[in-house]
């Protein structure tokens, strides 16, 4: 089997289609409120604008303000402003006496707006308090790609922003997304196709990265039929840090390998290539060029660091496969390499963890599809390294699925952002039990925060530049 690399994406950077993640996209993404009005314009409910770039931004501010102004960074997908991560957020929030603001990002480029989406919110600031006056303090809350975003503003934003909260960040960054996607979309083309040429990087449209999607989907469709086939998905998933838990059922035992499988299956039975393929398609157009890698690699090694480990070794086991030979073969096979530039675009626009301005509270589910909790991890070692892990707190909620948090988690989060702003301390406010508590008496909707500690992300790239291309 022979893994495409070429050719080269375009420079023109044109929008990608939402029909290339239409399967998993309605899943992932959160409803999106209409765009906004003409530039400057009193609206119903609120404030907008035009920023130079030709970005909007809204903003909503309760009749009884309370002084605090939230500024939110939205995720992955259309570039629409947004200044809430749900509807009944944004209601519960402004009841509370906050104003909201948050801007679409650069709406020319990709949806991957990692190159505007910074610079974009922190002009919006601007905008939106010349409007209304300065707020007696300002917090940052992003979501998904938006977590990212908030941990760039958490960390550039000193003077500017009092505190950030994110939700399912994914704040490991692009190239480290794109290197673990890498792996597993290879691992299904090598072990499940070997007979074809599929192409896995440097998406040359939209339609290219579907028609990837779904050649890999079918073949792990097909593979789920046989114990061989379900080992090796389960390699993939492994490789991919995807979740052994999916929704709508009971998280398996700690040694169930066969329903762990089962329910990684189902995060690829609902899509998740579609979304996948789409994202990396978006990336690309964004950094320009490939940013992943995976000459070099040892997929043994890999495997080794890897929480699934147990269940893929047991799996193959029970499949009569030989695991060491199919590592072997991937090892031997890796010969995907990155276009350097974009991987140094990459790592100016689209990487956090380089320390932190300001205190920042991470919350993430504990059974991410999409953005695996163990970027948590890979972040915080970061901001550790740069000598700033007294700003940061990271919080988790025993629940599947990407941003799937309750109106009163959230709620519960930003207080507990803000005990740390008021007093300069966190004391206990960010631990799981006062978390809970904190939901729990709202009376809304719910909540699940939970003891809990992410494994290593796996990924296998700790080199800073990736080998040459040939």
């Amino acid at each position: 089997m022979a893994v495409s690399t070429r050719p080269r994406v375009s420079r023109s950077r044109p929008r990608i289609t939402l029909a290339a993640l239409a399967s998993l996209a309605a899943a992932a993404l959160i409803a999106l409120p209409a765009p906004a009005a003409e530039a400057d314009t009193q609206v119903t409910g609120g404030l907008t604008g035009t920023l130079p770039d030709g970005a909007t931004w809204i903003a909503d501010v309760p009749e009884h303000w309370n002084g605090t102004l939230l500024l939110f960074s939205h995720g992955f997908g259309p570039t629409v402003a947004r200044d809430a991560p749900t509807d009944a957020v944004r209601t519960e929030l402004l009841a509370e006496g906050y104003a909201l603001a948050g801007s679409s990002y650069d709406p020319h480029g990709s949806m991957w707006a990692l190159d505007s989406a910074e610079r974009d919110q922190f002009a919006t600031l601007g905008a939106v308090t010349a409007r209304i006056g300065t707020p007696r303090r300002t917090l940052a809350i992003g979501q998904s790609m938006g977590g990212l975003v908030n941990a760039q503003l958490a960390r550039d934003g000193a003077g500017r922003i009092d505190g950030a909260l994110g939700q399912c960040g994914l704040v490991a960054g692009a190239t480290d997304l794109d290197n673990y996607q890498l792996d597993a979309e290879y691992t299904v083309a090598r072990l499940l196709l070997p007979a074809q040429d599929v192409r896995l990087v440097r998406f040359g449209s939209a339609d290219q990265a579907a028609a990837t999607a779904d050649t890999l989907t079918a073949a792990v469709t097909a593979a789920q039929a046989t114990p061989q086939g379900r080992a090796r998905i389960a390699l993939a998933a492994a490789f991919l840090n995807l979740p052994a838990w999916s929704p709508g059922k009971t998280a398996p035992g700690a040694t169930d390998w066969a329903g762990q499988e089962a329910q990684q299956y189902d995060w690829f039975a609902q899509g998740i290539l579609a979304f996948v393929e789409g994202g990396r398609y978006a990336v690309e157009q964004s950094v320009g060029g490939n940013n992943s890698w995976n000459r070099g690699v040892d997929y043994a090694r890999l495997l080794a660091g890897s929480e699934h480990a147990p269940q893929v070794r047991a799996l193959y086991r029970t499949a009569g496969l030989d695991l060491g030979a199919d590592l072997r073969t991937l090892t031997a096979g890796a010969g995907v390499t990155a276009d350097p530039a974009a991987v140094r675009t990459a790592r100016r626009t689209s990487a956090a963890g380089q320390g932190l301005g300001v205190p920042l509270l991470d919350v993430h589910t504990t059974a991410d599809n999409l953005v695996p909790v163990q970027q948590e991890n890979r972040f915080a070692a970061r901001v550790r390294a740069a000598g700033d892990g007294a700003l940061l707190r990271q919080a988790y909620v025993a629940r599947q699925g990407h941003c799937a948090f309750t109106t009163a988690e959230t709620l519960a989060a930003l207080h507990a952002l803000e005990h740390r702003v008021d007093t300069g301390r966190w004391d206990d406010a960010a631990t799981p039990a006062a978390l809970q508590r904190s939901a729990t008496a709202l009376g809304l909707d719910g909540a699940a925060y939970t003891p809990y500690r992410p494994a290593r992300l796996t990924v296998g790239r700790d080199r800073p530049v990736p080998p040459a291309r040939r």
